[in-house]
């Protein structure tokens, strides 16, 4: 591996280049947080050559969102489930948005 590929990895969203205790510490919740959400299948970390979890800046995110859901009073299993219907929700108007734009004119259909 290169320099340029250490560093390309620092930009990565998904490069999973957190432990478990640092993740939990960076989120400002527990250890048993992270295997909860774990659990419930909202993020799925990646496993080290000795079995550690690892997480990404992207697991990340969501883990703070579900904390987010978590400390106003939501139970962990309908936070998971929110976040999980609030992805969907985002990528079916994506879609919808797609569809509603003008296919572009070639010059023979005018």
């Amino acid at each position: 591996m290169t320099a340029d590929d250490s560093y390309r990895r620092l930009d990565d969203d998904d490069y999973p280049a957190y432990t478990m205790g640092r993740a939990a510490e960076m989120l400002g919740t527990t250890q048993g947080f992270l295997r909860a959400i774990g659990d419930t299948r909202l993020i799925t970390p990646l496993r080290s050559a000795g079995g550690h979890r690892r997480y990404s800046r992207y697991q990340l995110r969501i883990a703070a969102r579900a904390r987010e859901l978590v400390d106003q009073g939501t139970p962990i299993e309908a936070a998971c489930r929110i976040i999980v219907l609030e992805d969907q929700l985002e990528e079916a108007q994506r879609i919808n948005a797609e569809h509603r734009r003008p296919a572009p004119r070639h010059p023979a259909d005018a």
